[in-house]
């Protein structure tokens, strides 16, 4: 695991940029949160983990237990772990286990009709840092 982020000292869920310049919600957590993870709106006002295959809407700021109030940076610079190769620039989506990945489209079978993921909707966020591998620490804006 390499930190690109160029902030060593922050934590993975720290909000680099400051709160002037960053859009931070206080949800309701349906589920137990952990600091750093991309969460889902999973119901009015409430949030979960997402797991990778939803449309996340930020990121966990502070980890806490099912029912207490989550902060969720909506816009802003957050340092998040990658699920994988991501590169600077890139569109980043939620992935498995609080991780992000790089966002492409990719086609989905339904039914034997192949469709197309709404693109926009997934999108968490954009990488400011590259990331080499599964578990690399990276910078990301986030932003719908």
């Amino acid at each position: 695991m390499a930190d690109n982020s160029g902030f060593p000292e922050c934590e993975v869920g720290d909000l680099i940029t400051s709160l002037g310049d960053s859009t931070v919600l206080s949800l309701t957590a349906e589920n137990d949160i952990t600091k750093g993870s991309p969460v889902y709106l999973t119901d009015d006002l409430k949030v979960s983990p997402s797991n990778g295959t939803d449309n996340a809407i930020g990121i966990a700021l502070q980890t806490v237990s099912a029912g207490e109030q989550c902060p969720v940076c909506i816009r802003g610079v957050v340092k998040v772990t990658a699920g994988g190769a991501i590169t600077r620039g890139a569109a980043v989506c939620s992935a498995a286990n609080g991780k992000v990945a790089e966002l492409s489209d990719q086609p989905v079978d339904e039914g034997g009709t192949d469709t197309y993921t709404i693109y926009y909707a997934r999108k968490l966020g954009i990488a400011l840092c590259s990331a080499n591998a599964d578990g690399d620490l990276i910078l990301i804006l986030v932003g719908k």
